[in-house]
């Protein structure tokens, strides 16, 4: 039997009561200061929390990418160990913010009451909350305005155990949310790790000939724009766009494999391949190749040369068919070529498998987290 199971059948072994969210907490809703004062904004010392807070720093939170000053307060601060919940917009997410601060109209701010301070661990409240962020996602008002049932909110219900009992839980779940990060960094490190592998050696083979270098108008025939502006819904076709398939068409315009290269915007020089029977939007510039040269050879070295560094214009970047053309490539002999693409190849494979298997292993064990995290906030209902 676990510490955990001695302490419930010890301290509490009839279940535990529920004491509703509007019981245990106050409750108020963060707000944004007039963007138009500076002296709201100016030097400021308070964090004032957004939903980017957490998506960068994670549940607990300690300070704030931006600051408000003692001027924009409309009567104080909420207290250091307030839990914020996502009511609106982006429903579902929550954090414990261990110091003094606001937040904006996204959140509301739950304040624990001073009768309860002494029966409830504010991490185990916080553990707590991934349950109300479902309840929360379940519980919406119906509208444009994705906003949560603030009534049905109120209602929702907290276990009130014994905190020995909270702390034990507290203790195990910081040890499995420690272990799960260090996890999820080490695969992540061994990702990044391949990719740099494989990109040196990829530069390497690409880089180790002796060969001459040439302009890249000798060997297609053409490079041009796509033309594609009517997308249609679950068509036999696919449609590609700058960086792959974009929607569906019901009449190709190709069916020859050829180097697509994103021609405008923030992906301007992306290299992917188009094969099949396709169409290709006119923000795609296609690289018809003569067939004295590997498809595949010339694919991998416009995907090293960064050809985004090409790209002209602030907004909306943009690079040229003419570009492409003059661009200066190194061609070995055909023979070489393949040589070359048959080795890359294996070791794109073998990226793409731990590219692949990466996200599985850590939903994998993000889903094991939260069943677990679950079955340990799991109490009968006291009678």
């Amino acid at each position: 039997m676990s510490e955990l199971e001695v302490l419930i059948q010890k301290l509490c072994p009839d279940g535990a009561e529920y004491v509703p969210l509007s019981e245990l907490f106050f409750t108020r809703n963060g707000y944004t200061p007039s963007k138009s004062n500076p002296e709201f904004w100016n030097e400021g010392s308070i964090p004032w929390f957004r939903m980017e807070d957490i998506r960068e720093n994670g549940r607990i939170l300690r300070d704030s990418s931006q600051h408000i000053s003692e001027k924009a307060v409309k009567s104080q601060v909420f207290p250091e160990n307030s839990i914020i919940v996502a009511t609106s917009a982006t429903i579902g997410e929550h954090a414990l913010v261990t110091v003094p601060s606001l937040a904006n109209q996204r959140f509301t701010y739950l304040v624990l009451k001073e009768q309860y301070q002494d029966l409830f661990d504010i991490k185990f409240l916080f553990y707590y909350c991934f349950k109300l962020d479902e309840y929360c996602k379940a519980n919406l008002n119906q509208g444009n305005f994705a906003s949560v049932d603030m009534k049905k909110f109120a209602k929702f219900e907290f276990p009130l155990v014994p905190l020995p009992v909270q702390q034990e839980i507290v203790r195990i779940l910081d040890s499995f949310t420690e272990l799960t990060a260090e996890l999820t960094a080490e695969l992540t490190a061994e990702l990044t790790a391949r990719k740099k592998q494989y990109e040196y050696y990829k530069r390497r083979l690409l880089d180790d000939f002796d060969a001459e270098t040439i302009s890249f108008n000798k060997i297609c025939n053409n490079v041009f724009s796509g033309k594609n502006k009517v997308r249609l819904a679950d068509e036999k076709y696919p449609v590609y766009g700058s960086t792959g398939i974009i929607s569906t068409t019901n009449i190709p315009a190709y069916s020859k494999e050829q180097i697509l290269i994103a021609r405008v915007g923030a992906n301007a020089g992306f290299v992917h391949i188009a094969n099949g029977e396709y169409d290709v939007s006119d923000n795609t510039l296609i690289v018809d190749l003569k067939d004295k040269v590997s498809l595949k050879y010339i694919y991998y070295q416009l995907s090293s040369m960064n050809l985004h560094q090409y790209a002209k214009g602030g907004g909306q970047p943009l690079i040229t068919a003419g570009q492409i053309k003059e661009l200066k490539i190194v061609v070995p002999t055909l023979e070489k070529q393949l040589e070359v693409v048959s080795i890359l190849d294996h070791f794109d494979a073998l990226c793409n498998d731990l590219t692949s298997g990466l996200p599985a292993e850590i939903e994998a064990r993000k889903k094991q987290y939260e069943y677990y995290r679950d079955k340990l906030l799991s109490f009968k209902v006291k009678t």
